[in-house]
Formats: structure tokens, C-alpha cells, sequence
């Protein structure tokens, strides 16, 4: 193996595998940009759905373009009967990120566009994919409380369907604009973990459900989208030690000095703050004057300060608020349990998810080969050109 050619890069970091023309992050200067459009502006003006299109076609629709994609997916929001049914012989405490897991190959058997290569086929199945994921979670949860199913109601937003087949009552219009505005912001990230993934299992010409499976499994992880219920999780900790006298600055310094993480600060890409952090701290402190968990906001912000003064003094200036931070205490606010704040991720990322793999796969003009295939360095056992000696068992 000649070393001095040789380079290594762990974790792909920093390496550009592919091209794009879904979303670009300025990490220096805090940009995100989705086909062009700051996301910022799209968090003020836009709707998922009107996002999802954006990301999905590379321009924004016309009101009759959105109308009918609009009323495409709430055609598709029905899941087939045996997805219910399996969803009713789950465990009731089965982790609800393999529950949609195990939910996306179920729905690829039936649909109808699979075995179809071309565009306008992976269209439509991500159509149903962004339609349909929202029901499995909602479906999921009530039925492991006991409950069944609710049908959509087609008069309702995205968001604000989503929230009542999870709650059962129609939502406040403001706490669904809010989630509107979360999925927007969620919807896409450049070639992120779980991204990454769905498009190097379709390179290998896999369908649009591999890929979107393969996607749900990456983003499950603590690292990536698990990160935000760990935020929550922190703040609950936190708040039960100021509740027992203790303060919030002894106790960012403890758990910094300890090795431990500070849940939703740092990133990959940005070294300032995450744009998207801003939008969803200035909800969160909204959401909390209208909920009366204004606490978890001002607990939030001392955390947030604290950490970045330790963090300066160890030299540590790029590590700043990721979307995380704020996501947790606003989902809660709207109502969202814990151990579904992932899956909201989900339900959002799917547009994004799809809008990769029909890049993937149908990019004019493809600079890589077709399918994915990094290199490794061996640095295990070597015993020379003809390999190791085997021994016969009853000699080892």
C-alpha cells in the first residue's frame, strides 16, 4: 500500500461526493438555501407543501400547480388496511422510529408506481411518501394508547391534519402554523447522514422506499435527528435541579468539565448559528408566553449562554445553537410527546429524502460513478501475500 498517496478522511467530512441543485449551506456565514430561496423567506411566506413541490421540481408552483399537488396528497393520505393491521400488532412500547421503519417497505408492496423506472413514477411515490408518513405516526400513536385511527380531513393543512389525527381535536390555527413553519425548516439539509443514505442505497438502482427506509434508519440515531429529544430531555433534568436549589451555571460547568455533551449545541457545517435556530427561538419564546412554559424558554437561553462563555474561554468559538436546541421545547408546547420529535423530523425530511433520491437517480449529468463505492483501509491481521495460515480446529 503506497502511503504516500494514500488519504484519509474520516467520515467523509469535508469530501464532496456528488453534485446538487436541492439545497446549499453557507456553515460560515449561518445561509440556508433550498433551490435558491433563503430559508428564512420560506419560513415567513411558505407552506410544507408548497416546499416539498419547490424541492421536488426545483421551482416554486403556480396556485394551480399547488392546488393540484395539494389535493394529490390528500388523495394519497389513506394507508392500506394491512399497514393498520400491522400497526395493531406491534408492541405497544415498540420505539415509534422502527415503527415507520418497518412501515415504508410495507406501503412500497402495494404501490403502483415501484416497479416503474422514471421520473414521473418516483414523483408520485414520493407524493405518497410525504402524504402517508404523517398518518402512520399519528395511527401509531393512538393506537398504542388504546385508540383508533383517525380518517384526515381535508379541509385542514398539512400540519394542522397531521395534529389532529394525532390529538383528536381540530388545533389551535397558530400552534399549526408554527409546526408548518418546523417542517419547512426540517424539510431539507444538503447531504446530511441520513440523506447520504437514501442516495447511496439507490444508487444501486434500489426503489424510492429503500432509500426513504434506509433514511428513517440513519436519522433515528442520537447524533442525528435523536438529538432533539435528548434537548428535551436535558431541559427536564435541568429543571428538576433548579427546582432542588441548584443553578443553571454549576450545571453546564459540571456537565461540560464531566466530558458530556451540551444536547443541541455544535454542528458539522455551521460555525456560527444554525438560521434555523433563530426562527425556532423566537417560536419557542412565543409558544411559551401561550402556554405558560415561558421557564423552559429562559432555561433554554441560560443554558445557551452559558455554554457559549465556556466554550470561548476553552477556544472553542465555532460551537454554537443548532436547530435542536429551540425544536424540542416547541414541539412540546404544540403538544408532541418526546418520543415523537424525531419523527416529526420524519415526516418533514421525507420531501427532502425523495427530492435526493430522484436527483440520484436522474441527474442530466452524473461526474461519479452510478453507484457508491468508497474505499476502506484494511488494518487488521496481514500475514503476507498468501494471507494467514489456517489451522485445523482441534489445533487452535
Amino acid at each position: 500500500m503506497d502511503q504516500a498517496v494514500r488519504v484519509k478522511n474520516i467520515g467523509l467530512r469535508g469530501v464532496t461526493v456528488a453534485d446538487t441543485k436541492i439545497s446549499y449551506i453557507d456553515g460560515d456565514n449561518g445561509i440556508l438555501i433550498y433551490r435558491g430561496f433563503r430559508i428564512e423567506e420560506l419560513a415567513e411566506k411558505s407552506s410544507f407543501l408548497e416546499t416539498a413541490y419547490l424541492l421536488l421540481n426545483g421551482f416554486l408552483p403556480g396556485k394551480g400547480q399547488l392546488e393540484e399537488f395539494s389535493q394529490q396528497v390528500k388523495a394519497s393520505r389513506g394507508l392500506p388496511d394491512y399497514v393498520v393491521e400491522s400497526l395493531k400488532k406491534l408492541p405497544k412500547d415498540a420505539e415509534p422510529m422502527d415503527v415507520i421503519q418497518a412501515c415504508v417497505p410495507l406501503m412500497a408492496m402495494t404501490d403502483p408506481d415501484l416497479r416503474e423506472q422514471a421520473r414521473g413514477a418516483d414523483v408520485r411515490m414520493a407524493m405518497r411518501l410525504i402524504a402517508r408518513l404523517p398518518v402512520v405516526v399519528a395511527a401509531w400513536h393512538r393506537i398504542r394508547n388504546g385508540l383508533e385511527p383517525l380518517p384526515s380531513d381535508d379541509s385542514l393543512s398539512h400540519a394542522a391534519n397531521f395534529l389532529w389525527q394525532l390529538q383528536g381535536e381540530k388545533p389551535d390555527p397558530e400552534m399549526a402554523r408554527d409546526l408548518e413553519v418546523c417542517l419547512v425548516l426540517h424539510a431539507d439539509h444538503t447531504f446530511n447522514a441520513s440523506t447520504f443514505a437514501c442516495r447511496e442505497v439507490v444508487s444501486t438502482q434500489a426503489h424510492m422506499y429503500a432509500g426513504v427506509a434506509a433514511g428513517v434508519g440513519a436519522l433515528s440515531g442520537s447524533l442525528h435527528g435523536g438529538a432533539n429529544e435528548r434537548v428535551m430531555k436535558m431541559l427536564f433534568e435541568v429543571e428538576a435541579a433548579v427546582k432542588a436549589g441548584k443553578d443553571v451555571t454549576g450545571w453546564v460547568r459540571d456537565r461540560v468539565e464531566q466530558g458530556r455533551k451540551i444536547m443541541g449545541m455544535g454542528h458539522a457545517v455551521y460555525k456560527t448559528i444554525d438560521p434555523r435556530s433563530k426562527i425556532l427561538k423566537e417560536m419557542s419564546l412565543r409558544l411559551g408566553r401561550k402556554t405558560g412554559h415561558e421557564n423552559w424558554f429562559h432555561l433554554l437561553t441560560q443554558i445557551e449562554a452559558e455554554a457559549l462563555k465556556i466554550f470561548q474561554e476553552k477556544g472553542k468559538t465555532t460551537i454554537k445553537a443548532n436547530v435542536d436546541f429551540y425544536s424540542g421545547s416547541v414541539y412540546a408546547m404544540i403538544g408532541i410527546p418526546v418520543d415523537l420529535m424525531t419523527p416529526i423530523f420524519a415526516i418533514s425530511r421525507v420531501s427532502g429524502w425523495c427530492s435526493h433520491i430522484i436527483e440520484e437517480k436522474y441527474a442530466e449529468a452524473q461526474e461519479k460513478p452510478a453507484l457508491y463505492r468508497p474505499q476502506a483501509e484494511y488494518v487488521g491481521d496481514y500475514c503476507g501475500p498468501v494471507g494467514c495460515v489456517y489451522q485445523a480446529l482441534d489445533a487452535r
